[in-house]
């Protein structure tokens, strides 16, 4: 919505800002990108001057989609790195984070596929920075326990990720969890304990 900056959204207007995303996901995901404005309003139920004033183009919305899975993948994981430092064991912690993030990227994946499409920009850099940070710590710790690979680095996990399967049903997404895991798992050159 257009408004002075750090100026809070009424909370009618908070919550047709959330009904509006939501729908923008699940449409773009039933339809592509090539979704009309129109039908993503009246699947939030609200009219299609409200959407234009919170979101001025397709380009604005999908890109606030994103931006806003991006920024609950960044909370997600320091709430997940929290954990670990308060003791909860990292191997846990990292399981627990890539199952929410299989999810979360399923039922994204057509949002960030139209930001592409869209040549939207794809969310705010400090979101990517914080998640990043986040699942550094776990993984670093995770390695400390020897529950994981003492070469398994970011960047592994980012291409392990990256690879996630859209469109499939939860017994494959579950598979594939299952072989992600096994393939980050320490070897027993790294140590003899296996994790859990």
């Amino acid at each position: 919505m257009t408004q002075p900056p750090g100026k809070p959204l009424r909370a009618d207007a908070r919550r047709n800002r959330g009904k509006i995303l939501e729908a923008a996901r699940a449409q773009i995901t039933l339809h592509g990108p090539d979704v009309g404005m129109d039908e993503i309003a009246a699947a939030a139920g609200v009219a299609v001057g409200t959407l234009y004033s919170h979101f001025p183009t397709k380009v604005h919305l999908v890109a606030s989609v994103v931006s806003e899975f991006l920024a609950q993948m960044a909370d997600r994981s320091e709430t997940a790195a929290a954990a670990v430092r308060d003791g909860s064991p990292a191997y846990t912690e990292l399981t627990a984070l890539l199952r929410d993030i299989v999810i979360a990227t399923a039922t994204n994946q057509a949002a960030k596929a139209a930001a592409a499409a869209l040549d939207a920009d794809e969310g705010d850099a400090s979101d990517l920075q914080r998640g990043r940070a986040a699942l550094q710590s776990i993984i670093d710790q995770a390695r400390v326990d020897r529950a994981v690979r003492s070469d398994l680095s970011i960047e592994d996990f980012y291409l392990l990720v990256s690879n996630i399967p859209a469109g499939q049903p939860t017994d494959t997404l579950d598979r594939w969890i299952d072989l992600f895991l096994h393939g980050i798992a320490a070897r027993r050159a790294d140590t003899t304990s296996t994790p859990v």
